[in-house]
């Protein structure tokens, strides 16, 4: 299955309308809240409409006559409305005061889930600093316009519909008139919405990009020193942060053009309601005090309008950032074909059967129909050259790829049974480069492992010495309270013996090493394989390397080549088919 998400196509990708009705069915129990907030921004837009109507009608019945007692029994109605309206938008906020924040960390914790529900395929065909910048960045532009924009969108389009109400109620054609260039507006709009959408989703893809950049190039910095190769790294840097300044500009330039055109039309509006109101004053069709109401109502309806042309950039960058999102929380985990039906010998520990292998997007498959069998207790090496195979099927064997075809089994059952837990309690997998966490030792050699979480340290140092691993425990100064705080504070050597620590104590059924003695002095690596040798008789290993003195001992050898697997029998036919192939190469 493709996972690339720059790879989607146009009919993966949705319109504003669609984005927003999926946004809406994902936000669950805050629609509630929205719900009661937008019933009180109702209320404070009715409140607030109906002040301009008083004071017309103050105008034309009181003022003209001098009935002053009136007038003022107005304004105390008037401020009566407007302390309902402030009370009532105090309401509003306190609804909305945590919308936003929820909404952020729920939509972290959603795309944190999805994350990890997905295979390791998906983290193959995207980059690490691009989705940091949707997890980052585009949940943040989303949470940006709910906590602040949402409000402010609502209550003008509140607002603009009851004013247009209004406006049509009371003089149908003077409204008609002061409207027309909102028609001017919508289509406007919608013109210019896609392009905006386009403009801002380009300019999100071109900020992760650069995340994406700034995060590889640092994290290899070390072979950037070690070429001479900072002018690399700046021009790397250059190009990714060139593009988003073009892409921020091209987006900045569409946001802001909203502003001047609801501008002008607003004064257009006004000026057509002056003149034309003028004329219908004159012919006795309309009161001074219905003109002055008409031109409250005219800026309430234009004014937002104006408001929104900041908040629809808003509203834009956030479907822009919500696509991002959403594209991640729409991927559906690969869907484990059914088990299929097939056997293996009782002392079969693992088997592949006319195995399959091609990656996502690659060009070719690397393993092909491959068949072979590991017993248990048996210690079993694949050698080979480069590219051939190796560690793909180390990979295979230890679940974190599917077969594209055939059949991988486990104790006699396709491997796709078992779930995680089960399937990392048979299998121990060593990589050439693990990756450690921030911690000490002890906290990365129990990493998953339950069985002796609850241990103190003199506990866990007697289990790691029945396991005879106390000689590799020594080659650290502090000992399990040994400090592992970033990529530099032990060397990859020391690493490959915390992995192998992590991954004897975890007692697998079947050990798998790949490359792990690659980095290690000759001495420790005599100290690995006397380990190895007093695994329990049931412990079957699987070594990958390319030294062939770790390979001297092993039961049985196979030789992987160009997506093949055959059997070398033992050490000295394996060595002579590496001979051939390096006079063939």
């Amino acid at each position: 299955m493709n996972y690339d998400l720059n790879s989607l196509t146009e009919a993966q990708k949705n319109n504003t309308a669609k984005a927003l009705r999926k946004l809406v069915r994902w936000l669950g129990e805050e629609r509630r809240v929205l719900i009661y907030a937008f019933i009180t921004m109702m209320i404070t837009s009715g409140i607030n409409l109906t002040g301009p109507l008083v004071i017309g009608y103050t105008i034309d019945h009181y003022v003209a006559t001098g009935n002053s007692s009136a007038v003022i029994t107005n304004c105390f109605v008037l401020l009566g409305l407007y302390a309902l309206s402030f009370s009532t938008n105090y309401l509003q906020t306190r609804l909305m005061g945590g919308v936003g924040q929820r909404i952020l960390f729920n939509l972290r914790n959603g795309l944190f889930t999805k994350l990890n529900q997905l295979p390791l395929a998906f983290f193959n065909q995207n980059r690490t600093g691009d989705l940091i910048s949707r997890i980052n960045n585009d949940t943040d532009k989303v949470n940006q316009f709910f906590s602040q924009s949402l409000m402010q969108f609502v209550t003008n389009i509140f607002m603009m519909l009851g004013s247009a109400i209004f406006l049509i109620a009371i003089n149908p054609r003077l409204g008609a008139a002061a409207l027309v260039p909102a028609v001017l507006i919508l289509l406007f709009i919608r013109v210019i919405s896609p392009l905006v959408k386009k403009r801002n989703a380009r300019n999100l893809k071109s900020g992760g990009a650069m995340s994406a950049e700034i995060q590889e190039s640092l994290q290899n910095f070390k072979a950037i020193i070690a070429f001479n190769r900072r002018d690399y790294f700046r021009q790397r840097f250059n190009e990714a942060s060139t593009d988003n300044y073009k892409s921020a500009i091209g987006a900045g330039l569409v946001n802001n053009i909203f502003l001047p055109v609801f501008t002008f039309c607003s004064h257009l509006a006004q000026l057509t309601v002056l003149i034309y109101g003028i004329f219908l004053i004159t012919h006795g069709m309309l009161t001074v005090g219905i003109l002055i109401s008409y031109f409250a109502y005219v800026s309430n309806f234009y004014f937002p309008i104006r408001q929104l042309a900041t908040i629809w950039t808003s509203f834009q960058v956030a479907m822009a950032g919500w696509d991002r999102i959403a594209v991640i929380l729409d991927l559906e985990p690969a869907k484990a074909r059914p088990a299929l039906d097939a056997k293996a010998s009782p002392n079969t520990l693992l088997s592949f059967q006319h195995v399959h292998f091609g990656y996502p997007g690659g060009e070719k498959e690397v393993l092909h129909n491959v068949s072979f069998e590991l017993q248990r207790g048996k210690t079993y090496a694949f050698v080979g050259p480069t590219g051939g195979g190796k560690s793909t099927t180390a990979s295979l064997m230890a679940g974190l790829y599917n077969p594209t075809g055939g059949t991988v089994l486990l104790k006699g059952k396709d491997m796709q049974v078992y779930d995680g837990e089960q399937r990392t309690e048979s299998i121990g997998f060593i990589l050439q480069e693990p990756f450690l966490f921030s911690g000490t030792v002890k906290d990365n050699i129990l990493y998953g492992n339950k069985k002796y979480a609850h241990l103190s340290n003199e506990g866990l140092e007697k289990v790691i010495k029945e396991a005879r691993l106390e000689g590799l425990l020594e080659k650290f100064e502090g000992g399990l309270e040994s400090n592992v705080s970033d990529a530099d504070s032990v060397s990859l050597g020391q690493k490959q013996l915390i992995a192998f620590m992590r991954a004897v104590l975890r007692h697998p059924e079947l050990l798998i090493l790949d490359e792990a003695t690659a980095n290690i002095d000759t001495l420790t690596e005599n100290l690995l394989e006397d380990i190895l040798e007093h695994l329990p008789d049931t412990t079957t290993r699987v070594i990958i390397a390319h030294r062939l003195n770790t390979i001297e001992s092993a039961d049985e050898i196979f030789f992987v080549n160009d997506g093949r697997i055959s059997r070398a029998g033992n050490f000295q036919e394996a060595l002579a088919m590496l001979m051939q192939e390096a006079r063939v190469s």
